[in-house]
């Protein structure tokens, strides 16, 4: 079922359940638990596979349906990928909370992915086994040896009886993170990745599980003086020595392993000055980047804090190319919202393939697509208007174009339901088609 919208993005599929979300835990199958809450979703290189974790430590696989027009998908496999565990030393419960999923690039037919929770690493081999079963022995025709004796003796047959899909650990990365693990990301070079928590950033080897190498530590001698945490990282799509780091202080710092073997002293340092006029006692807490990302050339950053949506310039520190205001309309609620917690929710952006576009989250299920100038806002909103019936037009949606002032049309902030909130989502490596997580659902738009 696909409608289409006034500006030609379009609701393409739907993965969960289609009941009020206060009614239902997390969707049909394969979405049917309360643990199901997706929180991750990763299309692969080739936009041709598509993962999602959850809440319970599941990882499910979908594949592209060549079958049907257009860009749409069908389950392809599910798999527990963590479970729940206990730390006595500390007394901690480590939960299944899948927090990322990264995906390597692909070498034969088997699949390999990255997948963590808040301590642990798992590397999976995804593929096809086809299973066999004995269809010819020595006793296969009800004939019995004569005097014990067998006439002929012929080696048992296997023969083809089914092919299912797979999904072995190949490599379990342990022990490694104090703290919580809040990125992935695997390097061009293919054979290394790095893991960031709060305050430290480890690299990796893929073939090598049981050592890694600390490559940032921000963590003071005494932690009464902490005041920054590390909030995101990400290798540069195209440099294999460089990648960046982003800080609960609205930093983005970038660093070249070539340097030194510790990169706490970065190549370059990405702030924007806060006007001291706006400084208030929620400014440190809404600077705070929740996550960046490179443009597929390496030549753009994009970052999300909590109200608005930064583009900078490689090569340009001081100040973001554009600054576009998501959220301008909170502003004044941040009281409220710093007692519901929702003032911490971490949205993610992400860039289009071709880098013209970024897209992030907000609230009562909408997300945004904006034009790397900022100029067009496309407003589409992900929920269970997009069932109804083919004719009807399904998916709410509205394009507004932005003046010199920024200025959106007025919202009304008391309507908005801090509940439903778009924070993953992720755009299709070629073509104009979006994975979005709206709580249980897994959605689909595409844009012809």
């Amino acid at each position: 079922m696909a409608a289409e919208t006034d500006n030609g993005w379009k609701f393409a599929q739907c993965f969960g359940d289609k009941g009020e979300v206060e009614d239902i835990t997390e969707g049909t199958y394969p979405f049917d638990l309360p643990a199901d809450i997706i929180s991750t979703v990763e299309f692969d290189h080739t936009g041709d596979y598509l993962a999602t974790g959850d809440k319970g430590g599941r990882v499910v696989l979908f594949e592209r349906n060549d079958g049907k027009k257009g860009c749409e998908y069908k389950f392809y496999t599910e798999f527990q990928s963590h479970e729940p565990e206990f730390d006595y030393l500390k007394s901690l419960e480590i939960e299944e909370k899948i927090n990322k999923i990264k995906w390597c690039k692909r070498q034969n037919a088997a699949h390999f992915l990255l997948s963590t929770n808040d301590k642990t690493i798992k590397l999976w081999k995804v593929f096809e086994k086809s299973l066999k079963v004995v269809a010819e022995n020595n006793l296969s025709d009800g004939s019995r040896p004569q005097n014990g004796k067998i006439q002929h003796l012929r080696l048992p047959k296997l023969t083809h009886h089914d092919t299912i899909i797979a999904a072995v650990p190949r490599k379990v990365y342990a022990n490694a993170h104090a703290y919580h693990i809040n990125s992935i990301s695997i390097n061009s070079d293919g054979e290394t990745y790095i893991s960031a928590d709060d305050l430290r950033i480890n690299l990796w080897n893929l073939n090598i599980s049981d050592q890694s190498f600390n490559i940032v530590d921000i963590k003071p001698v005494n932690m009464e003086e902490l005041t920054e945490v590390i909030t995101a990282a990400e290798f540069h799509p195209i440099h294999c020595n460089l990648f960046m780091y982003s800080s609960s202080k609205g930093t983005i710092k970038l660093s070249d392993m070539r340097a030194a073997a510790l990169c706490d002293k970065h190549a370059k340092l990405f702030e924007e000055q806060e006007d001291p006029a706006n400084k208030s006692f929620f400014s440190e807490i809404i600077s705070s980047i929740s996550d960046v990302k490179f443009s597929k050339d390496g030549r753009y950053i994009l970052s999300r804090d909590y109200l608005t949506l930064k583009i900078w310039d490689i090569t340009m520190e001081n100040r973001p190319l554009k600054t576009i205001n998501i959220h301008d309309h909170l502003r004044n609620k941040l009281c409220d919202l710093y007692e519901n917690d929702c003032i911490f929710d971490k949205f993610e952006c992400t860039f289009s393939g071709d880098g013209q576009n970024v897209l992030t989250g907000s609230y009562n299920n909408y997300f945004h697509i904006y034009d790397r100038e900022g100029l067009t806002d496309v407003a589409l909103q992900a929920d269970k208007s997009a069932f109804k019936a083919k004719r009807v037009v399904s998916t709410k949606s509205n394009k507004i174009l932005r003046g010199k002032n920024n200025k959106k049309e007025e919202i009304n902030v008391d309507a908005i339901d801090f509940n439903k909130k778009i924070l993953h989502a992720s755009w299709h490596p070629n073509e104009n088609s979006i994975a979005v997580a709206a709580t249980n659902n897994l959605f689909i738009f595409t844009r012809l």
